[in-house]
């Protein structure tokens, strides 16, 4: 393997190529703004959905009370969350993809998994837990592993592990999700948090 300081240049070079990225520019109402964060020698990835327009608007990760919600349960402050030494995070979408018109966030746009993951994973190689946050990160990662629904993939968090761990999206529209399934956070938010605090030395 190369040593580190190759793979951070490396990895710069890519970051620079995705900022730059055009591939699905019609589609998007906003237009690109790509949004990742990513260092060599982080060791936790998060993977999300795509971001919202707040974070289009701010460009960064998780700038918005889903990522309030998602701190909450990792037991960690911004000053942790953003330091990409630790965290690193992407999304199945870099750009902002819209509003359906029923209301909630388009999909993210199916272009971005495909063409950018195969070349950041490889820059990331001290990555020991990857969160894999909805649906659509889920199928990405686990492929024939996940299960038939969100809910069930999740609830079997624990067959993934160690190096994935599924979580539902934390945005406030799942709040029934949340009432419906206390054992999430009685069980899986307290391993989280207790990994989490084990991988950064906290």
């Amino acid at each position: 393997m190369a040593p580190d300081k190759d793979i951070q240049r490396a990895l710069e070079k890519l970051v620079e190529q995705i900022h730059k990225c055009r591939v699905c520019a019609a589609h998007l109402p906003l237009g690109p703004r790509p949004v990742v964060h990513l260092h060599s020698q982080a060791r936790i990835l998060i993977i999300g959905q795509a971001p919202g327009r707040r974070v289009h608007e701010s460009g960064i990760s998780w700038d918005d009370p889903s990522g309030d919600r998602l701190r909450q349960w990792m037991g960690i402050d911004r000053s942790v969350f953003y330091d990409d030494h630790n965290i690193a995070i992407m999304a199945s979408g870099f750009c902002y993809p819209g509003k359906h018109e029923r209301g909630g966030d388009k999909p993210p746009r199916p272009e971005c998994t495909p063409l950018w993951h195969p070349q950041i994973r490889p820059l990331l190689p001290h990555i020991q837990l990857t969160l894999l946050v909805g649906a659509y990160a889920q199928k990405n990662y686990l492929q024939k592993a996940a299960k038939s629904t969100l809910t069930e993939t999740v609830r079997h968090w624990r067959d993934y592990l160690p190096e994935f761990l599924p979580l539902p999206h934390p945005s406030p529209r799942n709040g029934a999700w949340f009432q419906r399934h206390p054992w999430f956070e009685e069980e899986t938010v307290p391993f989280l948090r207790e990994r989490i605090h084990a991988l950064l030395e906290l």
